[in-house]
């Protein structure tokens, strides 16, 4: 089964002042969106493999154009997310067929290698509604200064027998990050905790 892709959507955020502050170098996340077709709104279909398959070529198109966007290397990356909204016809498994099973590991290979788990988020929406990308770090989940997100919206997306799939990358983490824990610097990424 081919992938319908009607729109592709991409916007980096730049934080240069944050409560008074100078950030300097700006934090940055990036927010790639596809609009694609539901092969399955309005039926119930056992076997999702068809969307898990084009769950891996999205974590491949959109983690290479969050990348490019943002203009660095790929092991430059050091947080990401994911998430989908699936349109009024569609149900939540079906974001789940596109986000778990396969967009992970090409994501991960966009990004040079993401031990931690890719946080993740699933809605049912209609078009102009909000979707949130949740971020952690890639490679070390305790890192703190990295928690956080992105929202994405397009005005006519999605349609009901459409999903809408995001995903979100930085080259940093929260502007003044101040709540302890792992660092950045410090973190190892053997086991995608610490």
């Amino acid at each position: 089964m081919t992938m319908d892709i009607r729109k592709i959507a991409v916007n980096v955020e730049e934080t240069h002042i944050e409560a008074g502050r100078d950030i300097a170098p700006a934090t940055r996340k990036a927010v790639a969106v596809a609009v694609i077709a539901n092969p399955f709104a309005g039926t119930y279909e056992e076997d999702l493999t068809p969307l898990m398959d084009m769950g891996a070529e999205l974590g491949t198109l959109l983690g290479k154009k969050c990348v490019e966007a943002l203009g660095i290397t790929p092991e430059q990356a050091e947080s990401y997310g994911k998430s989908a909204m699936v349109g009024e016809n569609g149900e939540l498994e079906h974001a789940a067929a596109l986000l778990h099973p396969k967009l992970g590991a090409p994501l991960r290979k966009e990004v040079e290698k993401g031990a931690a788990l890719v946080p993740s988020s699933k809605k049912m929406g209609s078009p102009g509604q909000v979707l949130d990308v949740p971020l952690g770090h890639k490679d070390a989940a305790y890192v703190r200064s990295h928690f956080d997100g992105i929202e994405v919206r397009l005005n006519d997306a999605p349609r009901a027998n459409e999903i809408m799939v995001a995903v979100a990358v930085t080259d940093s983490g929260r502007p003044l990050p101040r709540v302890g824990g792992l660092t950045h610097e410090d973190a190892e990424g053997k086991d995608g905790l610490r």
